[in-house]
């Protein structure tokens, strides 16, 4: 099984509603886009910024799943800080590019970058996870 086969066969409820869809994993890198929907959206027909985290929290926590131990029990976010840099519209795909800082005995660090098919860069999120 490749590791994109195993980001694909535990699928995340929460990432499955927003319309995450996993394209390529390694073991310090994990790539997903998403469909910018209108319930994904601000008033104004931009992501909303907690879809963006949540999008981004979604692939480093995929990110970690792949990297874990054999004993362990599994994740959980512990920071997350996000810095927004531009806008993605209804109807725009985007996607989450997580690489890894620190792959540690017992947390995890990863950058992911959000861009638009364009390649302009939506934000930037660095999260921490902590293995259970």
């Amino acid at each position: 099984m490749t590791l994109l086969d195993m980001i694909q066969s535990r699928p995340m409820p929460f990432a499955t509603l927003m319309g995450v869809a996993f394209t390529h994993a390694e073991k310090d890198k994990v790539v997903a886009t998403m469909v910018v929907r209108e319930d994904l959206c601000t008033l104004g027909h931009s992501i909303h910024g907690g879809a963006v985290m949540a999008f981004a929290d979604s692939v480093g926590a995929a990110a970690t799943i792949i990297n874990l131990p054999p004993d362990a029990k599994g994740t959980t976010t512990i920071e997350s800080k996000t810095n927004f840099t531009g806008a993605a519209k209804a109807g725009m795909t985007v996607t989450a590019t997580a690489t890894a800082i620190h792959l540690g005995r017992r947390t995890h660090v990863w950058q992911t970058r959000i861009e638009t098919g364009e390649g302009r860069l939506v934000a930037v999120v660095t999260q921490t996870q902590m293995i259970l």
